[in-house]
């Protein structure tokens, strides 16, 4: 008998394949936007569509200095897998959806914790995302629910 992959786990391995397609040199993101249990739509991070990726320049603005992880985003080329997903979508297919991100770092290929940025989690909002679904480096997972849906708690 196989162990089949509980809903959760297969969204957040598509959203892992999906940031396989990213182009940042230090972190891997991809986001899966499910609704009625059918994705919508697809993103991973890389430079807006036409601009040169990071990949492609062999270095990124925010390595050179140095920049901490979740600091000087202003620095970053990339478009977040999230705000691509969400573009891809379009608003009525992601009032009541769920977002499922997931992360890599590109040195080492470790999945690392998944969470949206304090930019991305407004867009989630505003484009009326119900939850969030990230995947932990330990293969867990953990949701968050947007700040301003009923059921958000502090």
């Amino acid at each position: 008998m196989r162990n089949r992959p509980s809903k959760i786990d297969y969204y957040l391995n598509i959203a892992l394949d999906v940031a396989s397609r990213g182009t940042c040199l230090r972190r891997n993101y991809g986001a899966v936007i499910v609704k009625d249990d059918t994705i919508v739509a697809t993103g991973y991070s890389g430079a807006p569509r036409g601009l040169p990726n990071c990949c492609d320049l062999e270095t990124c603005e925010r390595e050179k200095a140095g920049v901490p992880r979740g600091e000087r985003y202003e620095l970053c080329r990339s478009v977040h897998a999230e705000m691509n997903a969400i573009i891809n979508a379009g608003r009525e297919k992601t009032l009541g959806a769920t977002l499922y991100l997931a992360c890599y770092e590109v040195k080492t290929g470790a999945v690392i914790d998944a969470e949206p940025c304090f930019l991305c989690k407004r867009i989630i909002i505003n484009a009326g995302i119900y939850k969030v679904v990230c995947r932990n480096a330990d293969g867990g997972s953990h949701a968050i629910i947007p700040e301003g849906h009923p059921e958000y708690q502090t």
